[in-house]
Parts: C-alpha cells; sequence; structure tokens
C-alpha cells in the first residue's frame, strides 16, 4: 500500500494544535513538506520546530486568520507566488463556533461560523486547485464534526455550519474527480483537546454536575469507552491524503469510536 507523501507539499489550516497540530505531524511523518497555518506565530514557529523530517524536509508556516477570509486567502497566494509551490494537499480545519442554542444565536454568528469554515475552505481550494490540476494530483480533506451525521445538542450554529461544509465538499468531490483530485469529510468524535474540555465544562454547568461526572457520562456513550486521541484522527486524515486513497472520493468518515448511529 503506498502511502509515501515523499515530494508533495501539504496546506494544514488550524496546526498549532489538537487535531490540527496531530495532522501535520502525520503528513510529515509520511513524507510531506507541510505549511502549516494558523494565526499565533509564536505557536506556528514552536510548531514547525516540532514537525519531523524524516526526508529532510523543509517545513514552513503562514500566519493568517480565519475569520478574514479574503485576507487569509490572499496570504497564502503571496506565498504560494513567492516560493513557487505546488499545494497535493489541503487540510481544511480551524476551531468551531461557540456553543449554545440555535434559537438564541445570533445571525452575526453564523455569518461568522460560515466565514471561518465554508467560506475559507472554498478561498483556499480556489487558491490551490490550478496546481492540483497540473500534477494530477490533489486531496482535498476537510476537519468537520459528528454533527454532519446527527446534529448535537447545544451546538447550533456548529452544527448548521457543518452541514454546509459536508454538502460543499460533496458537490466539490464530484467536479474535480477527473484531475485526480479527491475530496472528502473526516468527522472526529469526542477527541482529547481543548475545544472537547470547552465542551464538558459547558455542558456540566448546563447540567448543574460536576466536569468529572459530565466527562465520564460523555465517556459512556462512546462503544469504545473512551475519548479519541488528535493522533487517531490524524491518522484517518493522512490516508485520505495519501496515494493509496485514490479511489475514495466524496465521503464523510466518522471517527469516533462507534459513537455515531446513523449509517
Amino acid at each position: 500500500m503506498n502511502l509515501s507523501l515523499q515530494d508533495k507539499n501539504a496546506l494544514v489550516g488550524g496546526s498549532t494544535q489538537g487535531i490540527g497540530k496531530a495532522t501535520a505531524i502525520e503528513l510529515a511523518l509520511l513524507g510531506a513538506t507541510v505549511t502549516l497555518l494558523a494565526r499565533n506565530e509564536s505557536a506556528l514557529q514552536a510548531t514547525c520546530a516540532e514537525l519531523p523530517t524524516p526526508f529532510n524536509q523543509k517545513h514552513q508556516y503562514i500566519v493568517g486568520d480565519f475569520s478574514q477570509p479574503e485576507a487569509l486567502q490572499q496570504k497564502v497566494a503571496t506565498y504560494m507566488a513567492s516560493h513557487q509551490i505546488v499545494y497535493h494537499l489541503l487540510i481544511n480545519n480551524t476551531g468551531g463556533p461557540k456553543g449554545g442554542p440555535i434559537h438564541q444565536a445570533n445571525y452575526t454568528e453564523f455569518e461568522a461560523a460560515m466565514a471561518m469554515h465554508l467560506i475559507c475552505n472554498h478561498l483556499l481550494v480556489q487558491t490551490v486547485l490550478p496546481g492540483m490540476k497540473l500534477a494530477n494530483y490533489g486531496r482535498i480533506v476537510n476537519i468537520t464534526s459528528t454533527s454532519v451525521k446527527e446534529p448535537i445538542e447545544g451546538l447550533g450554529v456548529s452544527n448548521t455550519t457543518r452541514w454546509a461544509v459536508a454538502a460543499w465538499a460533496k458537490t466539490l468531490a464530484g467536479e474535480v474527480a477527473a484531475w485526480g483530485i479527491t475530496v472528502n469529510t473526516v468527522l472526529p468524535g469526542f477527541t482529547e483537546t481543548d475545544r472537547l474540555q470547552q465542551i464538558i465544562n459547558t455542558n456540566a454547568q448546563k447540567k448543574q454536575t460536576t466536569t468529572a461526572e459530565m466527562e465520564n457520562f460523555m465517556r459512556s456513550v462512546v462503544p469504545a469507552g473512551r475519548f479519541a486521541a488528535p493522533h487517531e484522527i490524524a491518522a484517518a486524515v493522512a490516508f485520505l491524503g495519501s496515494p493509496a486513497a485514490g479511489y475514495i472520493n466524496g465521503i464523510v468518515l466518522p471517527v469516533d469510536g462507534g459513537r455515531t448511529k446513523s449509517l
């Protein structure tokens, strides 16, 4: 099975922590030269220094804010032009919207969430797609949430946004497949990240229970009986980015220990 990403370039969003960082590490281990994309330059520098270099890759980073889609796109385009780089892999990933009942959400929350996820994803694809077409190789992987399959209580804005991204990705997959480009969406379940801890704290407060009790309850609804480690989600992303996954296109893949009950 060909998992090698040697001589491939990968652009990874939200890559200074959690699943994004774990994904950057996995791709680097497979041989990809990684460009990190996030807003905190000191964290980018630190993460870049941590990335493996089994093939003497020269990993880099771009400072960009996902809340400013057009500026983000311009920074990536400028970097690509100045470095004469083609990206073979694009990992769309950034932090999720805040929680809360959907009927209480202000419309501006939807606008902000759509900008950070759907619009940024779309603009980044438009930026890297010409190079992927010329290379006859492209892997676009979107990291979203199991709410694409089953809405999660208390995450109304996030649920709505994730569904929009999944529909966009499925449409895109059919349009670009002829150039050897695949578009897939990974749905992480409960994963040991700062985001999960925020959800645990919020749910515990809402249910008037302790964080430990809430954490135990959330583990109990996962058939595997535990939360995922970030590298376990990253492994699925890395596989979808590899040559071995060339005929997997347009799927949404839960990586959740069996928690999602829908087919």
